[in-house]
């Protein structure tokens, strides 16, 4: 039987030391062969992991990133302090007297929009609506304190309705279309009007810190949910 590589003898003693050099060198050999590869392989496994870290990692800074642009970049809630009305603080307001009594069916109005008068015995949710609203329902929501936007569709862009929506704080207002008006915007409270040509009107906020949750309403205290969502309830 022949012998295996590694297991080769001589009877030359010289011969012999030679031949398990030649075997000692050849193990040695694949030793650094395995050594060279097992290196090889850990050295990708880390870089591998160090890949995964630094993905994970910008990820996570990315989200972080993310979030904290949302909180900065993000509109800042709008807020009013409730309070008494006057109406002779701001130019172009009008205040008017009207009844509070509760009817059922339709109602016509000295103003248009209406800013107060008989109405409907169940409010109208505040909220952003993108259809026409009945006069009796969002009149009842005045009566609560709300502020009531309205604008012509035919005269106000998107643009402006969005920055019409950005003086709404976040209950006790309404904001809807409404055809046909003398102006291309309103703002309405209980008792009081405002008609302005532009969303940018410095004076539509006037309004809100004046007669938001005004006092002077029939019932300031009372909610502007729980009743009915109109048509187009956004």
């Amino acid at each position: 039987m022949t012998p295996s590589a590694d297991k080769r003898t001589s009877g030359n003693p010289a011969a012999q030391a030679k031949i398990n050099l030649t075997v000692k060198q050849q193990r040695e050999q694949q030793k650094q062969a395995k050594l060279a590869e097992y290196q090889k392989q850990l050295a990708q496994r880390r870089r591998s992991k160090l890949v995964w870290w630094v993905v994970g990692s910008t990820a996570a800074i990315a989200v972080i990133g993310l979030i904290a642009a949302s909180v900065i970049f993000a509109p800042k809630p709008v807020t009013y302090q409730a309070g008494n009305s006057t109406g002779r603080e701001i130019e172009g307001v009008e205040t008017f007297e009207h009844v509070t009594t509760h009817v059922e069916g339709a109602v016509t109005y000295e103003q248009t929009p209406p800013a107060g008068g008989e109405h409907n015995p169940i409010w109208l949710n505040c909220g952003v609506y993108t259809e026409p609203q009945a006069n009796e329902n969002a009149v009842h929501s005045l009566e609560h304190g709300a502020i009531w936007i309205t604008y012509d569709p035919e005269v106000v862009s998107e643009a402006e309705v969005e920055t019409l929506q950005g003086y709404m704080p976040s209950t006790y207002a309404l904001l809807s279309p409404y055809p046909g008006m003398d102006t291309p915007i309103a703002v309405s409270a209980w008792n009081a009007q405002l008609k302005v040509d532009s969303a940018d009107d410095e004076r539509i906020e006037e309004f809100f810190t004046e007669y938001w949750r005004s006092q002077n309403a029939p019932e300031p205290n009372a909610i502007c949910s729980g009743a009915i969502d109109g048509p187009g309830k956004a």
